[in-house]
């Protein structure tokens, strides 16, 4: 059983703990419960494994979330990145395309497509089994997860079934109405859908070559840019005439905004924070080392970050997106398959970075074209590689990259260095990644 996860989104109705790069499915807030935090694509990939053991789950995403996915889940799962951003509907046929070509799946084999940021009990995970076996055997084209609504809301697809069966023809799929309408669809029996859908790898196929004609998997990334950017609800779901949905009776939450995501904390606060007394429905998370302190606040979300500071109402939090995309800033946090870094300073013509780099882990062996580079090792033990030549480093030691010099690090241990970037014109594409043949191990 194939199950695509979806996770590549830009991470803003979420700011400041979510960018384009380290997005809100990587943020370690769920519970495990084991007494720790995990990301929601660990979470997912999780209980899906719990459930169903023999299900193969690709994570759809885009290419700058890979290394910090690996990071999280191993280097051992399953990827379809996206070249170029396209919303949903890009990221399933991709990702439809690449199952169908390396796992040679006959057109009539089904796969699961899945959200990644839902918190749900453990019937929605038993239904997504229920759905493949429908869309490998059923007379649909489509099919859906409803779930009863608990409110009217704009944020969800709305699915009108012909019948009150579990298992419906669907009369009408709305996506993400206004408020009026949904209140409407409410009144009629309309179920929330869960932006789950299942079909066969023929549908899909057909529906993908439709929009742009490819011959195989390689030449689909390479024409990827002719695919309209648009959501797979908006496109296929709402105008595919032959679609049923199957209905859970329990609870769902989408974690996408910052009202859904404090209901699924374990706990009001995360990170170095002081709650003071009378504090009423109030959650904090804070990344910075430094403290944050809330006294007498009531249903407020305060979030603090490396990209920014937000202090919101939990009922304005919704409307935050708008504002985020106005804002022209720099990424000054991410995780990475080798570690994580975090912009210190940002100058005109100078960047100072911290990278933490986990043991075993290292770079890739590269170079710059305009920009020369310095790294100062703070604390660690690691094996440096400059144009070939192989050097262990320590704490205090400084290394010295021209623009030009091939050059990569491997972490012995934990390791920390403060790099600072030279340069009239530096950017983050002004990279040229190289084979490195030499051993950096011990």
């Amino acid at each position: 059983m194939h199950i695509i996860l979806l996770s590549g989104g830009s991470g803003k109705r979420l700011w400041p703990l979510s960018n384009d790069v380290h997005s809100k499915q990587f943020l370690q807030i769920m519970d495990d419960q084991k007494g720790h935090t995990e990301s929601m694509v660990q979470h997912m990939a999780r209980r899906i494994r719990e459930t169903i053991p023999s299900a193969l789950i690709t994570i759809a995403t885009s290419k700058n979330q890979v290394s910090e996915l690996k990071h999280q889940l191993g280097n051992d799962i399953e990827v379809s990145a996206e070249p170029e951003r396209k919303d949903t509907l890009g990221a399933i046929i991709l990702a439809t395309s690449m199952l169908k070509e390396k796992y040679k799946l006959s057109d009539d084999e089904a796969v699961v497509v899945v959200p990644v940021d839902a918190e749900a009990g453990e019937e929605y995970f038993k239904s997504l089994v229920k759905l493949y076996d429908l869309a490998k055997n059923g007379d649909a084209n489509l099919y859906l997860l409803g779930i009863h609504p608990t409110y009217a809301t704009e944020k969800y697809g709305y699915i009108l079934p012909k019948t009150e069966e579990d298992i419906a023809s669907v009369d009408v799929f709305q996506e993400k109405p206004d408020l009026q309408h949904a209140e409407l669809y409410i009144k009629k029996g309309a179920l929330w859908s869960a932006g789950v859908y299942a079909f066969k790898v023929g549908y899909m196929m057909k529906k993908a070559h439709a929009m742009v004609e490819f011959k195989d998997h390689q030449d689909l990334l390479d024409r990827y840019t002719k695919l309209l950017n648009i959501s797979f609800a908006f496109s296929i779901a709402e105008r595919e005439p032959f679609v049923k949905v199957l209905k859970i009776h329990e609870h769902w939450a989408d974690l996408g905004t910052w009202n859904t995501l404090t209901e699924a904390m374990k706990d009001d606060k995360i990170g170095n924070v002081v709650m003071g007394p009378n504090n009423e429905n109030t959650h904090v998370i804070n990344s910075l080392a430094i403290p944050v302190m809330v006294f007498g606040t009531k249903d407020l979300i305060v979030a603090s970050s490396p990209d920014g500071i937000l202090v919101s109402s939990k009922e304005g939090s919704r409307g935050i997106k708008p504002y985020v995309s106005k804002l022209d800033e720099p990424i000054r946090f991410a995780e990475k398959s080798w570690g994580q870094y975090q912009v210190i300073d940002l100058a005109e013509d100078c960047h100072t970075i911290k990278a933490t780099l986990r043991k075993g882990h290292q770079m890739s062996y590269h170079s710059h074209q305009w920009r020369d580079e310095t790294w100062t090792i703070v604390t660690g033990k690691g094996r440096v590689c400059l144009d070939g030549v192989i050097r262990d480093v320590g704490p205090g030691d400084v290394i010295i990259m021209n623009h030009g010099k091939k050059h990569t690090i491997r972490a012995l241990t934990d390791l920390v260095l403060i790099e600072v970037q030279i340069g009239r014109d530096i950017d983050e594409d002004d990279k040229q990644k190289f084979p490195l043949d030499q051993n950096l191990d011990y």
